[in-house]
């Protein structure tokens, strides 16, 4: 029951940092001045010919 609770203390504390620094990066990733035209171009390619 050691590990349950070191493991459980773990992500209550840095895993819950980690995960919002993810998030963060994911957010400010995504809202960078060329995303726009990179977005565009991913969401075409279900529509494209091969």
């Amino acid at each position: 029951m050691e590990t349950y609770a070191a493991m459980r203390h773990f992500a209550d504390s840095w895993g819950l940092l980690g995960m919002t620094f993810f998030f963060l990066g994911v957010v400010l990733f995504n809202f960078r001045p060329g995303a726009k035209k990179a977005a565009a171009q991913a969401s075409a390619i279900p529509l494209k010919e091969d």
